[in-house]
């Protein structure tokens, strides 16, 4: 749930560099594990801040007289911002600063999260959790640019980038698993409460710690590029959100959704002829980049599907409690933490490229298994086994696609790369579930829609490994990431 500001490298970086490949990461000093745990604790609360409400939203809706209906603006109030300005702030920081746009953001989204826990109505609920997307757009694209330029490029960025990617897969397994406990526990407020915690741990640390980091020139800020790439995402993510409600046949759906498309169109076509682009279009023709954004956007987008609609059919076919739907997801947790550790490995031994292959066919592969489940209580174990070796792949396709996309890019370009990746980490958690879920919940079995839903995510997955291998095949790109 990959978040770092947002422009691509530059084509006087195209040919990425070669880098050693040693056994082992050098070790890591204390003040950069320090630094490590603040920019990873901040994106795992972000990651967390996407699922944490889930399970919450009945009992939140009934204490704040929410309708059925409206329950889905307590997701989409937080994706809107998250997902849109993303790109907006990525160039930000760049400009202007990263550090400091990152601790701005820490401080908005915890005033936000205090906000929300102690909302009084409905307005008040949603306005701290818009606050929170938009405080979660200037955390994650910043966070990520910081790491990639505090972090030297090779086996110890390879490192950080892995304990960062499996702490953000990791933050929405265990918000589902900590929203159903809090929830039962201390009330659906205590799931707000918590964000507002890491808050309080992280923002003292972070003046002192991180170093500022921003481009040297200074260029201008495209600002047509940023209104409407900033339109256009929000348009298309609440097209997509509500489509997760109410299907993609209501007008509002189908403007937004045009409207969007357009104007992301129209960021395009101004891209290619600004002066300072937001995005700088060379970048995304190189196959680096482009190949590795579209394994990533894949890896994420799928995955968040397969988890949606195995806790509606673990709780709704196989009649679990919220409790043992949680142990599953729990068993999932503990082996991306353990995929975490090694993938680095993995990737400084075998390369980027081959990694995120082999990554994305194992996830698709494994998720094929799950079309074996059933309505028997035995279906708990291919489930659980299932879901989580899909998992330990899933996190291997996190890792080696950030490495890919932000290999051989300059220290000024970081931002670029990195808020592509992010980028694509958002927009991926945020249309993976409206895509596919749908599928699941709009007929009247839901054991049939589950299958569906397996089969056509595990067919993604499986073209995307087909179409990424053949796009990054030797070359300059590929070859400077396998050596």
């Amino acid at each position: 749930m990959a978040i770092d500001t947002t422009t691509p490298p530059s084509p006087t970086a195209a040919a990425p560099a070669t880098r050693p490949r040693p056994e082992q990461a050098p070790k890591l000093s204390s003040r950069d594990r320090l630094v490590l745990f603040v920019l990873c604790a901040a994106q795992f609360m972000v990651a967390l801040d996407f699922s944490v409400l889930n399970v919450a939203l009945p009992v939140l809706g009934a204490d704040l007289g929410m309708s059925q209906s409206a329950l889905q603006w307590a997701v989409t109030a937080f994706a809107l911002p998250s997902g849109g300005f993303l790109l907006l702030f990525g160039r930000t920081g760049d400009l202007f600063g990263r550090r400091k746009l990152f601790i701005g953001g820490l401080a908005l989204f915890g005033l936000a999260s205090l906000l929300a826990t102690f909302a009084w109505d409905p307005a008040s609920f949603l306005a701290g959790r818009a606050l929170q997307g938009v405080g979660a757009a200037a955390i994650v694209p910043t966070g990520m640019s910081l790491l990639t330029t505090t972090f030297p490029e090779g086996p110890q960025r390879d490192r950080a980038l892995g304990i960062s990617g499996t702490l953000l897969s990791l933050g929405f397994t265990v918000g589902m698993v900590l929203g159903g406990v809090l929830t039962d526990t201390l009330g659906w407020r205590s799931t707000m409460g918590l964000l507002t915690l890491f808050v309080l741990i992280v923002l003292p640390l972070a003046p002192g710690l991180l170093p500022e980091s921003r481009t040297p020139d200074r260029p201008r800020l495209d600002i047509p590029g940023a209104i409407t790439v900033t339109g256009g995402l929000l348009a298309l993510i609440y097209a997509l959100s509500t489509a997760a409600e109410r299907g993609f046949g209501g007008a509002d759906v189908i403007v937004t959704l045009i409207t969007g498309i357009l104007l992301l169109a129209a960021f395009g076509y101004i891209e290619s002829r600004a002066a300072s682009p937001l995005v700088s279009l060379p970048m995304l023709r190189r196959r680096t980049v482009a190949w590795g954004n579209l394994g990533g956007l894949v890896t994420f987008s799928m995955m968040s599907a397969v988890i949606f609609v195995l806790t509606l059919y673990l709780q709704e076919v196989l009649k679990l409690s919220a409790f043992r739907t949680g142990l599953v997801f729990g068993v999932q947790g503990v082996l991306s933490v353990v995929s975490g550790i090694y993938a680095p490995k993995v990737i400084s031994r075998f390369g980027a490229r081959r990694t995120l292959v082999v990554s994305l066919l194992g996830q698709g592969l494994f998720i094929a298994t799950l079309l074996g489940i059933d309505d028997g209580t035995g279906s708990v174990w291919l489930a659980t086994a299932g879901v989580s070796l899909a998992s330990v792949f899933h996190l291997g396709a996190i890792i080696s696609y950030g490495v890919t996309v932000t290999s051989g890019v300059p220290d000024e370009e970081q931002g670029l790369a990195t808020g592509l990746v992010t980028s694509t980490q958002q927009v991926g958690i945020t249309i993976g579930i409206p895509l596919l879920g749908v599928l699941a919940t709009t007929g009247t079995d839901l054991l049939a829609g589950t299958r569906t839903v397996l089969l056509i995510d595990a067919a993604v997955v499986l073209v995307a490994a087909a179409l990424v291998a053949t796009g990054l095949r030797t070359r300059r790109d590929a070859q400077a990431l396998d050596v």
